[in-house]
């Protein structure tokens, strides 16, 4: 069948193009129809010629050109240079075959239309070269052969009138046979190599036609040489639907931009190919292998679904059919069993797509031993992608990184898949979309304020960086599906007795069942069933004793967090939260615990996915040589993902005291900097230090101050807090101190308060150690004077002699 013009791929499809729905209704007609239309359309010019005056055998074979022009166009390109070659050569035939002959020989020429009729039947005949090539080249050597015999009979005056156009129609005719040769003697030579025979235009080239037209055949003969498996020999018997119709499908797929514009660009390929073919130029069969790498459910399997079927309307696969298949459907149970059955997979897709899912999981290394089976599989795998490539595309799809080491794992792999097609996670946006199409697809309406809910948690679940975890569009699915199940459970056991309850109630989602839906779905991930509470987080910053101003400069933050959150659930213009902040003051005053109590906040706003501190200081980040140090924080930035990175001393990465520069140390502030601003959606870094220390390392570099511009000043205890700090922590193990230790107590916080040492000493940490050294005198005391008869008073008193002996000691004075 004739190939036609169907799909010119120039962007995105937004219907059929003109040509292709003349054509769509001319093939709808019978061949009687076109018939006698074209002989009602003769018979009616040549009335008007006749009428008119003018003459009847010119407008008829006008006449008769258009309608063959018209012909050729609706069925290819290439019919209609053959058609235009034809005319053009009647037109010069007729003009120079007059020279020789007489008037009273002119009859002869009305043979002259029956050669190119006759040499364009026969070059579609010789499938090596395009048909109009063959045509002009039979023609021109017949006219000219013809011509010069014409030419002689009438120097000579003995040749009969008719042996000039006998000789151009044997001399054509002999063209056609040695291009005949030629193109046997070709299709043996490809034989002999090993490859595939040539088509007149390299491949089939036929976009679909609309359904009904002719487009919808096969050439059962293009393709490979090999004979096909039975499995692969069906074809599939309905009809290719248009290339246009195919990627209108892709486009009203929710996201995936880059992906449609990759597509896109392999549609506009195959049709450039098509119509380089229909030029006269070889070119190969444009199937390709791919590589789809990214996320789950994010429409890999969709997309391989709709290349299949743009392939098979381009007529460069028998069948739309795609083949879904893993691991297990190509390993065996023993060595040389997975070729057989990963031969068998491959023989079952022939003539469509094969599409394997975690494709990377074929080259399984983890206990340190070599894949054998795998590696059988994608040896088989590979051969059968080259032995079979003009009928069988293959992808391979997967995590963009567990492809990135697969594909690196063999040579092979890269060189044949070259062509890869990254998928992105889900936006919230798309996510809500999605959503809503597929609760409208069930029927099932959102209550005005079940919109909001949704978009909330969906952005809450991008923004802590697990959608790809939950499955993006598969979650988003589960979502749709849990929220109508929800609903159905709260309209059956909520409802009056004996009273049904009412239609709209039966199909609308109300914000608690998404609330329902999501924690369900939502459970199992870290940080998310047991999300902390605000008012929990700030309950726990008040019970902390002293630091008052940190207090109120933690409130402030978490006010502007809640207004944020507040002003974005309206809709309003907001500016992005703060995420990275410095704590200066000097050590033992609680910054670490103001740090996890900041984390908590974070994450009851649904700004972090879980609450965790993750605690580090320059050793954590600066590797043993130069590049290493980028890799190391970069792990430990990793670790920290979703939580808060509590970097203490940072100060020590600017050291001014290496000779040339600290290059180690400004490695890892150069990461720390660029990890805080790519990550800072699901990251949050505190910098701390003494407060000198701290502002000599902002100053040190301009990405610092900028980035860290929220510091939080943390202020030395008094001796009333050292106090209150240790009977705290002498009361949370059920000890205390006498009225003379206490006294004792406060005199020593007083002292090394007014010398200050308590800086030095580390504030709440000295009151701490103080407490424990004096449990253990005290312990020893006990042991030593009173041993099991010791009561439990005498067990869990810190006496003035216990708190000196332990001033003495921590304090070596």
């Amino acid at each position: 069948m004739p190939r036609d013009d169907r799909s010119r791929i120039t962007g995105r499809p937004e219907g059929a193009p003109a040509l292709a729905r003349v054509r769509a209704v001319y093939h709808a007609q019978s061949a009687r129809t076109r018939l006698l239309a074209g002989v009602g359309a003769v018979t009616l010019v040549a009335a008007g010629a006749w009428i008119a005056g003018t003459p009847v055998l010119s407008a008829v074979a006008v006449t008769v050109a258009v309608i063959a022009v018209f012909a050729a166009l609706m069925r290819s390109s290439d019919a209609v240079a053959t058609t235009l070659i034809g005319i053009a050569w009647l037109i010069l035939a007729y003009t120079l075959f007059q020279i020789p002959l007489s008037v009273a020989d002119f009859s002869v020429l009305l043979f002259l239309p029956l050669v190119p009729l006759l040499v364009a039947l026969a070059a579609s005949r010789i499938p090596d070269f395009p048909v109009w090539h063959t045509t002009l080249l039979a023609l021109l050597v017949g006219l000219i052969v013809g011509l010069a015999v014409a030419l002689a009979g009438m120097l000579t005056g003995s040749a009969p009138p008719a042996l000039g156009i006998t000789c151009c129609a044997l001399a054509a005719a002999a063209a056609l046979g040695w291009r005949s040769a030629a193109g046997y003697r070709l299709r043996r030579s490809l034989q002999e190599i090993g490859a595939p025979p040539p088509g007149r235009s390299g491949y089939s080239g036929r976009p679909a036609a609309a359904p009904g037209g002719p487009g919808t055949g096969r050439r059962a003969t293009e393709g490979a040489a090999r004979p096909r498996p039975a499995a692969a020999a069906e074809t599939d018997d309905t009809p290719p639907i248009p290339v246009h119709e195919a990627l209108a499908g892709l486009e009203d797929m929710i996201g995936l931009d880059p992906v449609k514009q990759q597509v896109r660009a392999i549609a506009a390929s195959i049709e450039a190919a098509r119509l380089r073919a229909d030029a006269g130029y070889s070119v190969d069969k444009p199937l390709r292998h791919l590589v789809f790498s990214g996320p789950p459910g994010t429409g890999k399997t969709s997309v391989a679904r709709t290349l299949a079927t743009i392939f098979h309307s381009f007529g460069l696969l028998p069948t739309p059919r795609v083949v879904e298949a893993q691991r297990a459907d190509l390993v065996g149970e023993y060595l040389g069993a997975t070729a057989i059955k990963t031969n068998e997979l491959v023989d079952r897709a022939l003539g469509g797509v094969l599409f394997i899912d975690e494709a990377y999981s074929l080259v399984n290394e983890g206990d340190g031993q070599p894949d054998r089976f795998g590696n059988e599989a994608v040896q088989t795998l590979l051969k059968r992608a080259e032995d079979d490539r003009d009928r069988l595309v293959v992808i391979l799809a997967g995590y963009e990184s567990e492809m990135d080491r697969f594909l690196a794992s063999n040579p092979g792999l890269a060189s044949r898949f070259a062509t890869r097609v990254t998928f992105p996670s889900y936006t919230a946006d798309e996510l809500l979309r999605i959503a809503e199409s597929l609760f409208e697809q069930r029927g099932d309406i959102l209550a005005p304020d079940a919109r909001p809910a949704l978009r909330r948690r969906l952005d809450q679940t991008v923004q802590r960086g697990v959608i790809d975890d939950l499955g993006n569009g598969r979650f988003v699915r589960s979502l749709v599906e849990k929220g109508a199940e929800a609903r159905d459970v709260r309209v059956v056991t909520t409802g009056e007795a004996g009273r049904p309850p009412g239609a709209e109630d039966l199909i609308t989602i109300r914000p608690d069942d998404i609330a329902t839906a999501y924690d369900g779905l939502t459970a199992r991930l870290p940080g998310f069933g047991e999300t902390p509470d605000v008012d929990e987080a700030l309950a726990e910053l008040d019970a902390l004793i002293g630091l008052e101003p940190v207090k109120r400069h933690v409130r402030s933050i978490v006010a502007q967090l809640q207004v944020a959150k507040l002003r974005e659930e309206q809709g309003l213009r907001n500016q992005p939260p703060m995420r990275h902040f410095v704590f200066s003051g000097p050590p033992g005053t609680g910054k670490t615990s103001v740090a996890r109590i900041l984390g908590r906040v974070f994450a009851a706003l649904g700004l972090l996915n879980r609450a965790e501190v993750v605690e580090a200081q320059r050793s954590d980040l600066v590797g043993e040589h130069l590049g290493a140090t980028a890799i190391k924080t970069g792990k430990l930035v990793d670790r920290a993902l979703g939580g808060v990175l509590f970097v203490d001393e940072a100060y020590a990465l600017a050291n001014p005291g290496y000779s040339g520069g600290d290059a180690f140390g400004a490695e890892a502030i150069q990461t720390l900097l660029k990890r805080a601003e790519d990550d800072r959606s699901r990251l949050v870094i505190v910098l701390a230090g003494y407060p000198a220390e701290m502002e000599r390392f902002l100053s040190s570099n301009a990405g610092l101050s900028s980035r860290f511009n929220v510091r939080v000043g943390f202020p030395s205890y008094t001796p009333d807090q050292l106090t209150e700090i240790a009977e705290a922590v002498a009361e949370r193990t059920g000890d205390a101190f006498d009225p003379t230790a206490r006294e004792d107590l406060t005199r020593i916080f007083g002292y090394v308060c007014e010398a200050g040492w308590i800086d030095e000493l580390g504030n709440g940490r000295f009151a701490r150690s103080l407490f424990e050294k004096a449990c253990s005198y005290r312990d020893l005391r006990v042991a030593e004077e009173l041993g099991e008869a010791a009561t439990a008073a005498e067990l869990t008193v810190v006496t003035s002699d216990d708190v000196r002996q332990a001033y003495s000691e921590v304090t070596q004075r």
